[in-house]
Formats: C-alpha cells, sequence, structure tokens
C-alpha cells in the first residue's frame, strides 16, 4: 500500500468515526426533547348570539290567542324604530332585566351577549309620574279590568265595569289588551303596568291615560318571555338607568286593576283628554 493510499484511508475512517460521533450526540439532544404537542389552551367560551326574530310580517300577523282573534297590524304604517328588533344592549344591566326608556318610547329585555330585545312602547300620563325599580309580580292573560271610582265619575258609562260590577272581562276591547305585567315594590303595588294595546297607532307616542302600552303581539312576545320576579327598571335614560322610589299609597292587586288607581283606561284618540 502506497503512501497516499494510507493517508486516504485514515482521512476516510476519521471522517467516518466524526460523523458517528455527531450522530450519537444527536440522537442523545434528542432523547431529552418534548417529541408530543405543546399544551392545548382551552377554547374561549361561545359568544351567546340571541336567535333571530321572525320577519315583521309573521311577528305582527293576525292570530287566535285564548278564543280571541287579534287582527293583523299594519307594519308598513308604523316608524320601523318601534318594531320588534334585537339591537346593542344600552343599558348595561344583567340578562333577563326590563327596562323602559320613557324618553325613546322603548322597553329592552336584555338578553345574554349584550344584546337586547327591543319593542317600542306608548306611553300614558303615569309614564311620567313614576320611575324606579320594580318586580313583575304578577302576569295574566286577557286581564279583568277595574275602571277606579275617579274614572267612572267622569264616564258613567264605565260603571257596568265597576269594582261591584265584576269589572270588565278580558277581550278586544279591553284597554289593558291580550297581556298585562303588574309591577310591585316589595309587596306593594306600584300601580304601573305593562300591557297590551289595540292601539298601535299610540306606539311611540304619549298619550292621554294608560301605562306602559305594547302591541298586543309584542305583549304576548314579552310575556312569554318573562317570569315571575323579573326585575323591571322604569327610567328616561336607557344608558343611565336611575333607581328611584316613588311614593304610591299601598293598595293590595285584586282580579284587575285596584280600587282607586287612576292610571288605566282607554285611549280613543291621541290627544291631552282624559278619558
Amino acid at each position: 500500500m502506497s503512501i497516499t493510499e494510507i493517508e486516504s484511508y485514515r482521512l476516510s475512517r476519521r471522517g467516518f468515526l466524526n460523523a458517528a460521533a455527531l450522530g450519537a450526540a444527536s440522537i442523545a439532544v434528542s432523547a431529552c426533547a418534548t417529541t408530543g404537542p405543546g399544551p392545548v389552551e382551552p377554547p374561549p367560551p361561545p359568544t351567546y348570539v340571541e336567535p333571530p326574530l321572525a320577519d315583521y310580517a309573521s311577528m305582527y300577523a293576525a292570530v287566535n290567542d285564548g278564543g280571541f282573534d287579534l287582527p293583523a297590524i299594519p307594519v308598513d304604517r308604523i316608524d320601523p324604530q318601534f318594531l320588534r328588533q334585537i339591537v346593542p344592549d344600552p343599558t348595561g344591566q344583567k340578562p333577563g332585566t326590563i327596562v323602559v326608556d320613557t324618553t325613546g318610547h322603548f322597553l329592552y329585555l336584555v338578553r345574554p351577549g349584550g344584546q337586547a330585545i327591543r319593542y317600542g312602547v306608548g306611553l300614558g300620563r303615569a309614564g311620567f309620574e313614576w320611575s324606579g325599580d320594580a318586580v313583575v309580580q304578577w302576569k295574566q292573560k286577557w286581564p279583568k279590568w277595574t275602571p277606579p271610582d275617579e274614572m267612572i265619575a267622569r264616564q258613567p258609562e264605565l260603571k257596568q265595569y265597576s269594582a261591584d260590577n265584576g269589572g270588565m272581562p278580558g277581550g278586544l276591547k279591553n284597554p289593558l289588551g291580550a297581556r298585562a305585567l303588574y309591577l310591585f315594590q316589595g309587596n306593594v303595588d306600584t300601580l304601573y303596568r305593562l300591557h297590551g294595546s289595540p292601539e298601535w297607532r299610540s306606539i311611540g307616542k304619549s298619550v292621554s291615560s294608560g301605562c306602559v302600552r305594547l302591541m298586543n303581539q309584542d305583549i304576548i312576545d314579552l310575556y312569554d318571555r318573562v317570569p315571575s320576579k323579573t326585575p323591571v327598571i322604569v327610567t328616561s335614560d336607557a344608558r343611565q338607568p336611575m333607581v328611584a322610589t316613588a311614593n304610591h299609597k299601598a293598595i293590595p292587586i285584586d282580579a284587575g286593576v285596584p280600587d282607586g288607581s287612576v292610571l288605566l283606561g282607554p285611549v280613543k284618540a291621541v290627544t291631552n283628554a282624559i278619558f
């Protein structure tokens, strides 16, 4: 074997040994490394999205409810802002709370995920005389209405519906409409009502009498969404609900409007008269 061949052999053997050493070191290092996937972050909680409402023609269509045929509401004759819709919640209240904005003529039912279902309302004189917090203490379908003595004195024809005569049965002409939600503070009746009305023209307006009125199809929808003891805030600004205590005589509720109430009455037209 020549000297050149010997040197070439030595270089080849040295390269082989060096490569083997590097391979062993690589295996040793990889044995200490984590070969599995990294830590898995838990997925973020799903954002609640309110199920979409039906189209307006369906929501305000004619419907038979409790044996009464409610006529369809001509939605094309109502300002669209007062039709039922899902909006970003402006109130900051807990889900499940009702907020009545007496300035905007809106009622908000706060939902999860920063949303609210908004209904247009009509406000009577009582809508501006009472503000504060309350709870839905009583709910009635097609409630009976008992006009107070003061109202009967102004409208003697209402005497047939006095407390002594059993009140006005529920029906299409009843001023409380298809549903009524009765608001209390503790065990004291506030005399404040969220109720239905056949007078869809009064929605979004301030009228002569009544509390907070919704279109009958809307009060039915609201009634079905809220349980008893639902908190209610009535305020002039939904963005800054002010909780105030109203001074009202404590009158126990009965099957209709409590005796002495002057807050409810039929609306025949949008005027300043007291019916």
